[in-house]
């Protein structure tokens, strides 16, 4: 059971990044950007045919977030330039990089097991210390990122456009720096998983929004009152604790089939209880009004 939760553990790091990406979309610009679901194996693809090629995994991870960067430009131009509702532009850059994954190195599935990853450069360090390292350079540049005043105006956009426009700025502009930094961290995201699994696979990006969201609503639901903890800090903890209950899940017995159905029930029973913790306050609130 402890090998299969150090193994959780390694992959909610990796799920930890993935979600401070799709907090951006679908937290702070409130879009529902199924484009992810083809940039985190973008990310892989790239990383494997980068690697291959004698580049190094370092470069090979700068090109992967390079390529989803690029990926959400794709979602932003299609959704504000052409005027597709975001979720559809979303699905359209999706469907669209699956046939560019594929082309990317010929084939659906790629391995890379004689190759040095950014886990055999540094050899003599544990795995789950190298991503710990990665996510926390990760977070500390994003909660840095979000006090400057690109980060306020991306804030901003995701409050009130109108404010942003009051102030001169195009909100467009924002939005598209929140899609392509979104879509380069989940790429990222994807190249990790790939070194952690040793192969790139045209499928490992089914479903991953549904895990992503998972995460997020983990993290919202059980510390959103907590005010110290900021987005990035509450997406990390909910993407540990994500995992965590599939390692307990598989650990008691489930197959890996039943993996995707435990995280439709996941997602259900935190929304669920968020929203039931919405009604209670709007309650409460409602009783201390009338007693005024």
């Amino acid at each position: 059971m402890s090998s299969v939760l150090a193994e959780s553990l390694l992959t909610g790091l990796i799920f930890s990044i993935l979600a401070i990406g799709v907090v951006i979309t679908f937290k702070i610009l409130d879009i529902a950007d199924l484009s992810v679901e083809g940039t985190f194996p973008l990310g892989a693809f790239v990383f494997a045919k980068t690697l291959t090629s004698g580049l190094s995994p370092i470069l090979a991870m700068v090109f992967a977030f390079i390529a989803g960067g690029a990926a959400g430009f794709v979602s932003y131009f299609l959704n504000k330039k052409l005027k597709i509702e975001a979720i559809l532009a979303g699905i359209l850059t999706m469907t669209m990089l699956y046939t560019i994954n594929l082309r990317i190195t010929g084939t659906s599935n790629v391995t890379f097991y004689e190759y040095d990853t950014v886990f055999s450069l540094f050899e003599n360090i544990p795995r789950i210390i190298i991503l710990l390292g990665i996510l926390l350079l990760i977070k500390f540049i994003m909660d840095w990122f979000l006090k400057t005043e690109k980060g306020y105006l991306l804030l901003a956009t995701g409050d009130n456009e109108r404010l942003v426009k009051s102030l001169g700025k195009n909100p467009e502009k924002y939005y598209a720096y929140g899609l392509i930094l979104s879509n380069a961290l989940v790429a990222l995201a994807g190249s990790l998983m790939a070194q952690a699994t040793g192969y790139a696979d045209i499928t490992m990006g089914q479903t991953i929004i549904v895990s992503a969201l998972a995460s997020v609503v983990i993290g919202d639901s059980f510390l959103k009152n907590a005010e110290f903890l900021n987005r990035t800090t509450r997406a990390i903890i909910g993407a540990i604790v994500y995992r965590l209950i599939f390692g307990i899940a598989i650990s008691q017995g489930l197959q890996p089939s039943d993996l995707k159905l435990v995280t439709a029930l996941i997602v259900i029973i935190f929304i669920v209880y968020n929203n039931l913790q919405i009604a209670g306050l709007d309650k409460l609130k409602n009783r201390k009004e009338k007693s005024c």
